[in-house]
C-alpha cells in the first residue's frame, strides 16, 4: 500500500516544512508516502467560499484514480487514538488497496462532489488547528501508527 497526502496551499513557515521532512522520511522506513501540495487558488478574493470549494474539489478529484481509497480530515470525522489509528492502518494495509489518499482542505473545507467521492473522514481532534500544524500532526501521527503496528519503542502506553 502507498499513502499519499494531498493538501490545498503551501506551507509559508520553513519550521513547520523541516517537522513534515523529518517525518516524511521516518515514514519511508514502512511504506511508500507520497506528499502533494495543491497550490492556493488563484484570484480566490474574486470567488465565493463555495466557488473556492468547488475549484479546489476539482483540483483534488484531479489526482485521484478510480482505485484509490479517499479520507478528508474532517472536523465531523471519526476520531481515534493512536493505537486506534494505527489498527485504521493495519485494516487498510490487510484489504489490499493500493493507495491510501488522505486529504486536508482548503479554509473553507471541501465541496460536495469531494465529500461525495469520499471513502471516510477522520478528526485530529475537536479542537480547531491552522491547515499548516494539521500536515505536521498528521504525518507525525502516521509514523507513531506505524512504530506502534512495529511494536517499536516510539509510543508510550
Amino acid at each position: 500500500m502507498q499513502i499519499t497526502l494531498i493538501a490545498i496551499g503551501k506551507t509559508d513557515s520553513v519550521e513547520l516544512e523541516q517537522l513534515i521532512s523529518i517525518y516524511e522520511k521516518r515514514l519511508q522506513h514502512y511504506i511508500k508516502f507520497q506528499f502533494h501540495i495543491i497550490p492556493d487558488i488563484k484570484n480566490s478574493k474574486n470567488l465565493s467560499e463555495a466557488q473556492q470549494k468547488e475549484k479546489e474539489g476539482e483540483l483534488i478529484l484531479g489526482q485521484l484514480q478510480s482505485s484509490d481509497v479517499l479520507i478528508l480530515l474532517d472536523e465531523r470525522g471519526k476520531q481515534y487514538t493512536s493505537l486506534e489509528f494505527s489498527q485504521f492502518l493495519q485494516k487498510r494495509m490487510n484489504s489490499g488497496i493500493k493507495n491510501l489518499v488522505l486529504v486536508i482542505g482548503g479554509p473553507y473545507g471541501f465541496s460536495e462532489s469531494v465529500y461525495a467521492r469520499a471513502n471516510g473522514k477522520i478528526s485530529l481532534s475537536k479542537m480547531t488547528f491552522s491547515h499548516q500544524m494539521v500536515r505536521v500532526f498528521l504525518v507525525e501521527q502516521l509514523y507513531r501508527g506505524f512504530t506502534i503496528l512495529r511494536n517499536e519503542p516510539y509510543h508510550h502506553q
